[in-house]
């Protein structure tokens, strides 16, 4: 069976960030089922407030068009979404916006999220552990990028207090469905490759 790619980050860069930690499990876990991880994060391609003008002036600036390089370059993707305000980061948004319209080589339409798998997690300090975001990234992605997002999404409350020192999930339950979530990850990568 052939090895998938899956690109991993979280959507918030703030120093502690849960979702950061939780990115990380998600990269060990998936090293775990024989997956070929890259683990990125946004603070590595730094963008402007996506502005159609300047889209339309100077067109997308080149972290844009790296970003959806390194997501083009995968089969799956998983995304630790942090919850602002019960929706999604604004980082996470304005990398989505202007990912979505790069275009090069003749690509269609929201290339990056064509041909290829999400899964969604959050880890929240909030009761709901982030439910918010996962429901309002999961939009963004499926209704306004056309990507195939799995069902399977984990939301992990009390955050501050999920994770034990050596930063794995405490709760056998929730760990368990965060491991089968992945594997479902790279099951359904598998069939994209």
């Amino acid at each position: 069976m052939p090895i998938p790619k899956i690109l991993v980050f979280a959507s918030s860069t703030r120093t502690g960030s849960h979702n950061a930690k939780l990115a990380a499990l998600a990269a060990k876990e998936l090293t775990l089922i024989d997956a070929d991880v890259t683990r990125i994060s946004l603070v590595d391609y730094p963008l402007p407030l996506y502005d159609p003008d300047l889209d339309a002036r100077t067109g997308p600036p080149a972290h844009a068009l790296k970003l959806k390089q390194m997501i083009m370059a995968h089969h799956g993707v998983f995304i630790a979404s942090a919850e602002y305000t019960a929706s999604v980061t604004p980082l996470i948004k304005n990398a989505i916006d202007w990912v979505s319209r790069v275009r090069e080589k003749g690509d269609p339409a929201n290339a990056a999220f064509k041909n290829r798998v999400f899964a969604l997690s959050a880890a929240s300090v909030d009761p709901a552990g982030g439910v918010h975001s996962l429901m309002a990234l999961r939009q963004i992605l499926e209704i306004g990028c056309g990507a195939l997002v799995i069902p399977e999404q984990v939301a992990i409350p009390a955050a501050d207090q999920a994770f034990d020192e050596m930063d794995n999930l405490v709760d056998l339950r929730t760990a368990n469905l965060f491991k089968a979530q992945l594997q479902r990850l790279v099951d359904v990568a598998q069939l994209m490759m």
